[in-house]
């Protein structure tokens, strides 16, 4: 089976991508990417060898443009949807999976004008507006926060499946600012510290390269000795490594926590699109799995009622919740829906 995939622009987006290409390759399929010369695509997969060929064309974010730019913007994805056409047929593509993010609109457009298959997955709780117009025209739209979606669950690295372990005790917290920092979460850290100490619990910290300097100050005046990083590669081990997490809710980060079996304490990006990550959270809240919080002055006070809680049987929840092998299901189903077509 000959395979595109498209989207991107942010990571959580690529990671998707990146998990469906691993599982495509292990039932020896041909693929292609095709995604944007803006956003996270080209550090992701320039050199990859994932895919046989990878192309990147020259689009932006349309819904939060206007006027003459918006304009702009659409005039680049029909010029990347010619391109994307060309592209299909270059390679006879049989079927094109779509991960969402702006990234996805001209591969995706070309597929349904072509009429090729197409399959979406949606990352978060709130549907993208892409994936919302695109969904009529798809085979299967897979989303871990659908009861109607036919796979259940969300595709993430092996390595969250293979380190998952069940949190007993409070031991070690991990504050999760992400690459640019949170401030909230930074500053919340920083508060609690004494606290925590106190209580003989070790603090890892990644507060984000903008905001590095300043948090490691105030620790340092504090006295307080924590494993703090701007930016790290070697998060998968830091979250094996911890018994809770205080974290913003990116649906790749949610799941890998999950999957993991690392209990959460979520502060939604108040500024999401659609407040999606405040809904991602409330997902995992809702079934008692973890806690989620909106940024306000009392975040402090509203940690602190949480952090003697038991963590056994939300980690074993977490666990028993997450799925093994979604990438594979999904390219099983794509396999299953074209090639028996």
């Amino acid at each position: 089976m000959k395979l595109c995939i498209t989207g991107g622009g942010t990571g959580g987006h690529l990671m998707i991508a990146e998990a469906l290409a691993e599982a495509s390759g292990k039932d020896g399929h041909e693929l292609i990417f095709i995604g944007s010369t803006s956003g996270q695509d080209k550090k992701y997969f320039q050199n990859s060898k994932l895919f046989s060929e990878t192309y990147f064309l020259q689009t932006t974010g349309v819904v939060n443009q206007k006027g003459i730019k918006k304009l702009k913007a659409l005039f680049k994805v029909f010029k990347a949807f010619l391109k994307s056409r060309k592209i299909l047929k270059k390679h006879n593509i049989d079927a094109v999976y779509s991960v969402g993010g702006f990234s996805a609109a001209p591969a995706s457009i070309a597929c349904i004008s072509m009429r090729k298959p197409l399959f979406i997955h949606e990352q978060n709780a709130v549907t993208g507006r892409l994936n919302s117009l695109l969904k009529p025209f798809a085979k299967s739209f897979i989303s871990a926060y659908d009861k109607e979606s036919k796979i259940k669950g969300y595709p993430v690295k092996d390595i969250f499946y293979q380190s998952a372990r069940v949190r007993q005790e409070l031991k070690t917290i991990i504050f999760l600012g992400g690459s640019h920092g949170a401030k909230a979460i930074n500053d919340l850290a920083i508060s609690l510290a004494s606290t925590l100490s106190k209580k003989g619990i070790k603090i890892i910290h990644q507060a984000g390269d903008s905001d590095y300097k300043r948090v490691k100050k105030a620790y340092e005046d504090l006295g307080i000795e924590v494993e703090l990083y701007g930016f790290t590669k070697e998060l998968t081990r830091l979250i094996e490594s911890s018994d809770l997490a205080v974290s913003r809710a990116g649906a790749s980060t949610l799941w890998e926590l999950t999957t993991n079996g690392c209990p959460a304490f979520y502060i939604p990006y108040p500024y999401s699109a659609g407040d999606h990550q405040y809904f991602n959270a409330r997902f995992i809240e809702e079934k008692k799995l973890g806690w989620c919080e909106r940024e306000a002055k009392d975040l402090k006070d509203k940690f602190l009622t949480i952090i003697d809680e038991p963590l056994e049987k939300k980690s074993k929840g977490l666990i028993q919740y997450a799925k093994k092998d979604v990438a594979l299901q999904m390219i099983k189903d794509v396999q299953d829906q074209v090639l028996d077509s």
